[in-house]
C-alpha cells in the first residue's frame, strides 16, 4: 500500500528496534504470578513516520498488508472478569476472526489486559504495552503453539493444511490517547529484518521475531480508537504465497497527545485459526 495514495494525518515518533548483535535476545514474563520481566538485547530508537490508516481502512487487508480495522460490538460488561472474557468475548472473538478470515475453525488460546498506568498495573496485575516492536509468534513458535495446545494427533492433522495465528486488539476504555498501537505494513518488513527472541514463560520457552532497522518500513496507526472497534492482525500464516505473514507492531508516545491524556487500556486476545479440519 502505497502511503501517497491515503493522505491523512501523520507524525514522526520514535519507535523502539532491536540491533541484530548476533546474540539472540530474551525477553521474559515469569515469576509465580507471571509478572517478573525482564529483557536482554541492545535497542535503538528512530524517528519514524507513522501515517493514520483511518482514511485507507477500506482497501486493507489481512492478506496483504497483514492487518484490518473492524466495527465490533461486545457484550461484556467488564473486561476485568476472568469469567466474562471466556464465556462471552472468546465466542465473539472466534465467530469475528471466521468471518473475517474464512477459516473453517478458530480458538482462542490466551489472552492479556494490558494498561500505561502503573498503579493499575500493580492493582489488577496487569501488563505494560510494550514498546519494542515485534511479532509475537515465529516461523517455528506458530506450528508449535498448535502442538503445546491441542492432542498430538489432532495437531499434526491441522498442521497438514493451513494455520494462522490472528490477534484481535481493542480498547477496554476508549478513545485511546496515550501509547496507541503502531503497525507496520507486512510487505514492506523484509525477511532479514526479523531477529529471534526467545520469549520465556512461566512454564514455557517460546519464541518471537523483534524488528531489525529497515527505513522502508511503513508504519500506521487508527487514532482514537474506541471500545467497539477492533484491530485484527496477522502474527504467523503457514502459507508462503506471498501473502502476509508476519505483522510487526508496538505502542509508541503520538506527540500530539495532551500531557493529561487518560492511560491506554487494552486488551489483545491470541487465536488459532485453521481452514481445514482433522
Amino acid at each position: 500500500m502505497s502511503t501517497a495514495e491515503h493522505p491523512g494525518r501523520s507524525v514522526e515518533a520514535c519507535l523502539t528496534y532491536t540491533v541484530d548483535t548476533g546474540v539472540k535476545p530474551v525477553t521474559g514474563t515469569t515469576g509465580p504470578d507471571g509478572k517478573l520481566r525482564h529483557r536482554s538485547g541492545e535497542f535503538q530508537e528512530h524517528l519514524m513516520i507513522v501515517h493514520d490508516a483511518r482514511p485507507c481502512r477500506d482497501s486493507l487487508s489481512l492478506e496483504r498488508e497483514g492487518f484490518v480495522l473492524v466495527d465490533h460490538e461486545t457484550r461484556v460488561p467488564d473486561f476485568y472478569d476472568p469469567r466474562e472474557l471466556k464465556s462471552v468475548y472468546y465466542p465473539e472473538i472466534e465467530r469475528l476472526i471466521e468471518k473475517h478470515t474464512g477459516a473453517a475453525r478458530v480458538l482462542v488460546f490466551d489472552h492479556t489486559l494490558r494498561s500505561a498506568d502503573e498503579s493499575a498495573q500493580v492493582e489488577k496485575k496487569l501488563r505494560e504495552p510494550v514498546k519494542v516492536v515485534h511479532n509475537d509468534y515465529t516461523e517455528w513458535s506458530g506450528p508449535q503453539r498448535v502442538r503445546d495446545l491441542l492432542p498430538e494427533d489432532e495437531a499434526q492433522a491441522l498442521l497438514e493444511g493451513r494455520v494462522a495465528v490472528v490477534q484481535a486488539w481493542r480498547p477496554i476504555r476508549g478513545p485511546v490517547v496515550s501509547s496507541p498501537l503502531a503497525i507496520c505494513d507486512a510487505q514492506s518488513v523484509k525477511p532479514e529484518d526479523l531477529i529471534p527472541a526467545e520469549r520465556h514463560h512461566k512454564d514455557r520457552v517460546g519464541e518471537i521475531y523483534q524488528l531489525g532497522f529497515n527505513p522502508e518500513h511503513r508504519w500506521y496507526w487508527f487514532p482514537e480508537m474506541q471500545r467497539n472497534e477492533a484491530l485484527l492482525f496477522k502474527c504467523y500464516d503457514s502459507h508462503k504465497d506471498g501473502r502476509a505473514r508476519f505483522t510487526a507492531h508496538g505502542s509508541f508516545d503520538d506527540p500530539a497527545a495532551p500531557a493529561d491524556a487518560p492511560p491506554r487500556e487494552s486488551i489483545e486476545v491470541r487465536t488459532l485459526a485453521f481452514w481445514s479440519k482433522p
